[in-house]
């Protein structure tokens, strides 16, 4: 789908349907099966109305479907649809923890951390792959404050691990 059809379908979402399962149905997104731990951890951990998840990986099943650093052994573009990839994983565990998205009141953070050459100056855009489902899925108004940096590795030798914090109904 081109950027405009999107933005004029998201328009119309906007206007029509209010609920974060709504617009999950009508951008045609399916969410991946919730991804399995690769250690000994919790995937997703909630206190009060706020639920964390642990490091969302750009993996399908127990495979990464991107390895490498960005501005190395792949581009911008690949490091967005890892981003993407990530993003998406972190909503189905949150969907598999919460019963449904909508109970998402609002998304608290976003923390991209990307694995990257040492000269790569385009991490926003990078991050704008799980920044952008977030904000489809969500709205406008649910975007979280993000933080994105780069570091040398990071597990399974993905490019990309995303922070998710969200608040929740109780």
């Amino acid at each position: 789908m081109n950027t405009k059809s999107k933005d004029k379908l998201l328009n119309e979402v906007d206007s029509r349907l209010t609920t974060a399962e709504q617009r999950l149905r009508q951008l045609g997104i399916k969410l991946p099966t919730p991804p399995e731990p690769f250690g000994v951890y919790a995937e997703a951990v909630q206190t009060g109305n706020l639920l964390f998840l642990t490091g969302m990986l750009p993996t399908e099943g127990r495979e990464a479907k991107f390895i490498g650093r960005v501005g190395a052994e792949l581009d911008v573009e690949a490091g967005h649809a890892a981003a993407r990839l990530a993003a998406l994983n972190g909503l189905a565990v949150a969907k598999q923890h919460l019963g449904s998205l909508d109970k998402v009141k609002r998304i608290v953070r976003l923390g991209v951390v990307m694995a990257t050459s040492g000269d790569v100056r385009d991490q926003p855009k990078v991050a704008d792959g799980a920044s952008e489902v977030l904000q489809d899925v969500f709205g406008k108004n649910k975007n979280p404050s993000r933080l994105v940096y780069g570091v040398a590795s990071l597990p399974l030798r993905v490019p990309v691990e995303l922070e998710l914090i969200f608040e929740v109904s109780a």
